[in-house]
């Protein structure tokens, strides 16, 4: 079988709801598991392994810090980072909370010093596109809450939702005025060609919001809109990632304007894929589904080609679904298995 579209082609139309060859392939996954991949395959390297499973190239653009020199494992919120070792690998991990000692919006302003967006360059991008014309480009961002949890530490940030919310709502303003400024500035310097955007926050645990609809309607959805709103703008598709049992808060992301849902974790309670294809599917695509708590870490296989098969069928009906894990896959799962996924994904996916 022989490709009848390039990547770029494949995934526009999947997105636009158009006739498409096969169904597209996204990958993710830590350091670990590519260099088990290459070495099960006996691959050179990491595009060999994705040639040869028939992924889709994608790649992300944006901008390039040229800013005041940061201190090591420090980003320009001024969050340090330390790489902890979970047993199986390495995860890099936010350490301190540079707000975290602020009680108020007049002790922020007076204390500490935001970064600016002209502390990126983007005049590279063009250039890093020759050469890709026919991949699927992914630029711009916007998890700013994640960004505003790290300022805080993790459990503040969330309590600062009920005990500060005008610190949240100060905070996220300018995070999102420093988030709106990186995607425009990528957006622009690759007119037409960025196929997708992140707007991500994460929402669900593994049985209900972990923050209500309410919550997310009056502090997040306003800045979430801005970015949408932007990558529509420039013809650029938004994706919306929240992990989780997320199906309540799905309705008020559609009127905000979200053109696909990640990572559709279908065991998390209310989100099964049959009920999400019914109710959203002729308003949202959908991307990922394949499960990797479960199936793909512990499965058989057997069982991740089923897995296949079934998102195929229930979430691919009629189109609308960019298959992938819903996560990146971890060291604990048996290579074989990662084969078995895009193998029988790229067998089976064509229309």
């Amino acid at each position: 079988m022989a490709d009848e579209m390039t990547p770029r082609e494949r995934w526009l139309a999947v997105l636009n709801r158009e006739p498409f060859d096969r169904f597209p392939l996204d990958y993710r996954a830590t350091p670990e598991v590519n260099a088990q991949l290459i070495e099960h395959m006996g691959a050179a390297d990491m595009a060999e392994v994705r040639e040869r499973l028939h992924i889709d190239p994608v790649m992300g653009v944006g901008g390039r810090y040229v800013g005041p020199a940061l201190g090591p494992d420090e980003d320009v919120f001024g969050v340090k980072y330390e790489m902890v070792d979970y047993g199986t690998g390495v995860y890099r991990e936010a350490v301190n909370g540079p707000l975290e000692e602020f009680d108020s919006v007049a002790e922020i302003e007076a204390n500490y010093t935001w970064p600016s967006p002209d502390w990126y360059t983007y005049d590279h991008i063009p250039e890093q596109l020759q050469g890709h014309e026919d991949w699927v480009i992914q630029g711009g961002h916007y998890e700013e809450f994640a960004a505003y949890r790290n300022l805080r530490g993790v459990a503040q940030g969330y309590l600062d939702l009920i005990e500060r919310p005008e610190m949240v709502h100060y905070c996220m303003g300018i995070l999102t005025d420093l988030a709106y400024a990186r995607s425009e500035r990528t957006f622009e310097q690759a007119p037409g060609q960025v196929v997708w955007t992140w707007v991500a926050e994460d929402f669900g645990t593994q049985d209900a919001l972990i923050v209500s609809p309410a919550h997310i309607r009056e502090f997040f959805l306003p800045h979430m809109k801005r970015l949408i709103d932007l990558a529509h703008d420039h013809g650029v598709f938004v994706f919306h990632h929240s992990d989780g049992a997320v199906r309540d808060n799905v309705p008020q992301m559609i009127e905000a304007g979200i053109d696909v849902l990640d990572p559709v974790q279908w065991r998390c309670t209310g989100m099964e894929r049959e009920g999400l294809k019914a109710d959203f599917g002729d308003s949202i695509a959908f991307h990922g589904a394949m499960d990797n708590q479960f199936t793909v870490p512990f499965g058989t296989p057997e069982d991740c080609r089923q897995e296949v098969r079934d998102n195929f069928r229930i979430l691919g009906a009629g189109g609308g679904y960019i298959l992938g894990p819903c996560h990146n896959i971890q060291p604990i799962t048996p290579p074989e298995n990662v084969v078995a996924l895009y193998e029988t994904a790229y067998e089976e996916g064509w229309q």
